[in-house]
């Protein structure tokens, strides 16, 4: 359905149909962290399922998922750019829907082989989720709206992974309280809970991401002028200014992008950030447990969900700073790189303080949940950033940053895992025991040494990651348009 924006349009008040597509990225948001996080929470139970001793004997699974999900960020970008989101997200969702039921199974049919494939097999699904979305958003906001819309998108998906721990506990551990008994005994009394077997649990997160796809099928369109709902105010607002208002592109310009030392910055960028962050969604549960933090309190569900709580504000928040920067200023090259420099600036002062203080599980909580604050600060502007430069091409671009960013989680995966297996031996070795030998007491020294070194590891990381966004230039597309419009 084609239609004339310039006429009506000034006589019209803009429908809000575009908040409509938002509502439902933020629904995909919210279910993609349910479903990635969830593995963190269930780690004790699937260690007692595997037998396994140590959670660094998953870090293949974990890096697993990451690896995949990087890997098929770029095809399923490009699945985006040519036969549109829609179709794309559905195929995605649908994917990973069934990985995920499949994850409870571990143990039953398969033992840590069969999670690491279940894990590679449901990243390969979700890849592309964020740059379709991002596709999706392009297609229906206007350039002044991006970060907003980014930022809220990732809100959703960070609010949800800080509530995930929180949600499993009420499901599938239960909250306890301490009973008195009248000889003086205590006991641990069920006040809520259990609702689910964990393996359960699984299950029921899978049909979510399906109910999503019937709904969103019948609702959603492609382009903002496919849906009939929208008027021609709301359309002249998504169109003001911008070229790129066709269809997808199938023929794109490879040696363009991977020439482009924009994009390799934003690129690494996003894997400094990424090597920082996974370790919130992985090992940072199990090392609260390790530290005393109670796997059936509400606290400690808290704890562990603390760093997507803080970063879900910093999510809509830097979305809105970026966006009321650039209103402000007209400087969309600094209102894009001036949050990045500062969130991941800030970062890497939290790392720090995590590194000097890493046996208290509070302060650990506290600096780690400020650095996950500071680096979602950056997240509307980095994914702002891939449309700018991206245009037509926003989806490819989104998928090569989250692709170099993901392969950042998946080494930061086997890293962290490698580092805490290096600290065991060594103390073994220097006890003079086999490294199964340790009492839970060296074991917890040498672990924590090994933590110790990786919260260094962040830091460094996160610096480089402000070096590179001082580098990174928002005006300048990877293929500009004709007519040096830009959308």
């Amino acid at each position: 359905m084609n239609r004339d924006v310039s006429s009506l349009s000034a006589l019209q008040r803009p429908t809000r149909v575009r908040y409509g597509v938002l509502g439902f990225a933020c629904a995909l948001s919210m279910i993609t962290y349910l479903d990635r996080v969830c593995i963190a929470s269930s780690v004790t139970p699937m260690m007692e399922a595997l037998g396994l001793k140590s959670a660094a004997q998953l870090d293949w699974a974990f890096a697993a998922f990451a690896f995949a999900y990087a890997l098929f960020e770029i095809p399923s970008g490009w699945l985006g750019d040519v036969y549109g989101p829609r179709r794309t997200l559905i195929r995605i969702v649908l994917w990973w829907s069934v990985f995920t039921a499949l994850t409870g199974m571990t143990g039953l049919i398969g033992g840590l082989t069969f999670l690491i494939v279940i894990r590679f097999l449901f990243g390969m699904g979700e890849a592309g989720a964020y740059p379709n979305i991002t596709r999706a958003l392009h297609n229906w906001f206007p350039f002044t709206e991006r970060g907003f819309a980014q930022g809220a998108v990732w809100m959703a998906g960070r609010l949800m992974g800080g509530l995930t721990p929180l949600l499993w506990l009420l499901v599938v551990e239960g909250i306890y309280w301490t009973h008195t008994g009248a000889d003086g005994a205590e006991s641990q009394k069920p006040l809520f809970g259990p609702v689910l077997h964990w393996r359960a649990t699984f299950f029921l997160f899978g049909i979510l991401g399906i109910a999503w796809c019937l709904l969103f099928s019948r609702w959603f369109r492609n382009r903002p002028e496919k849906n009939p709902s929208v008027n021609t105010a709301e359309l002249a607002l998504i169109q003001a200014g911008r070229s790129d208002t066709g269809a997808g592109h199938a023929h794109v310009p490879w040696m363009r992008l991977l020439r482009s030392r924009n994009l390799w910055a934003l690129c690494l960028m996003y894997f400094c950030a990424a090597f920082g962050w996974y370790f919130n969604i992985t090992y940072l549960p199990h090392f609260l447990e390790q530290r005393g933090v109670d796997r059936h309190s509400a606290l400690g569900a808290l704890y562990k969900g603390g760093p997507l709580w803080l970063g879900a504000i910093a999510c809509l928040l830097g979305g809105f700073l970026t966006d009321a920067f650039i209103r402000r200023t007209g400087s969309r090259k600094w209102g894009r790189r001036l949050f990045g420099v500062i969130g991941h600036g800030l970062c890497a002062v939290c790392c720090f303080l995590a590194f000097l203080y890493p046996s208290d599980p509070f302060s650990v909580f506290l600096f780690i949940s400020l650095a996950a604050f500071w680096n979602d600060l950056t997240m509307g502007a980095a994914w702002a950033a891939c449309q700018d430069i991206g245009l037509r091409y926003a989806a490819i671009v989104a998928g090569c940053m989250n692709f170099i960013g993901n392969l950042g989680g998946a080494a930061v995966g086997k890293v962290t895992g490698f580092i805490i297996r290096q600290t065991l031996a060594a103390h073994a070795a220097g006890a003079g025991l086999a490294v199964d030998q340790l009492t839970p007491e060296q074991r917890n020294i040498a672990e924590l040494l090994g933590y110790k070194i990786n919260f260094f590891m962040f830091g460094v990381a996160y610096l480089l990651a402000v070096a590179l966004w001082l580098y990174f230039d928002s005006t300048k597309p990877v293929v500009p348009e004709e007519g040096g419009k830009t959308s």
